[in-house]
């Protein structure tokens, strides 16, 4: 039998530990390792080769669409199954234009959670039910699309993945010290490249910034109290 390797990646430790125990749980599937964010599954895949990496979307310094944008043009070999609460097509759509592989929700059984990992490390794409009846008609369309996650203004201004990267880590409340040190570079240069998404954007205010970034799914939108 062959075995499938697998990279785990969620921002939350318990409900890793309980996916986790899932695919052990499956014959001829290997754990490699597990992450928290986007970063840690990069810094990963310099040392480990899985097959699959299965990544949640919503996660702190760098979300799993972006990182999914990365897998594909620096990993091409590596599949990406999104395991994921959003169930809303925009979230769909915008996975398979990054390269995901599949798209499945966390409500579904183990049972859905195997076929869709062995679909997708054979070399197939796996979209859940629940899903796809909703994006089917988009597929075609969007193959071969760059990746341009929803994070167009509306006057069709299109962030690099620096730009990206940038406007999570400022949403999330980073301070200019701690985005220079997670990006390695000098502060200044942080404000300077801050100040030129601002300017591109029209948005020259943090909360303005954050309100973006939540309509545009870079960050999750808070919780209805």
């Amino acid at each position: 039998m062959t075995i499938i390797r697998v990279l785990l990646a969620d921002d939350h430790r318990l409900v890793r530990t309980g996916i986790r125990s899932l695919l052990e749980q499956m014959p001829g599937v290997e754990v490699l390792g597990e992450a928290e964010h986007g970063r840690e599954v990069l810094r990963l895949l310099k040392h480990v080769r899985p097959d699959v990496v299965v990544m949640d979307i919503s996660m702190a310094e760098l979300n799993g669409l972006e990182t999914t944008a990365y897998i594909t043009n620096d990993h091409p070999q590596v599949r990406v199954l999104i395991l994921s609460v959003h169930s809303a097509e925009s979230y769909v759509l915008q996975a398979i234009q990054a390269g995901a592989a599949g798209y499945l929700l966390k409500t579904a059984a183990r049972e859905e959670l195997e076929t869709a990992l062995r679909v997708v490390a054979r070399g197939e794409t796996y979209l859940s039910p629940a899903v796809a009846t909703h994006v089917a008609a988009n597929l075609r369309r969007l193959r071969g699309q760059s990746f341009r996650p929803s994070l167009s203004a509306p006057e069709e201004v299109t962030l690099r993945t620096g730009e990206r990267e940038l406007l999570q880590l400022l949403a999330e409340g980073h301070t200019a010290k701690e985005i220079a040190a997670r990006l390695h570079l000098s502060q200044k240069a942080v404000e300077s490249r801050r100040a030129r998404l601002m300017d591109r954007l029209d948005i020259h205010d943090l909360p303005g910034l954050v309100r973006y970034a939540m309509r545009v799914g870079v960050i999750a939108p808070e919780p209805e109290q």
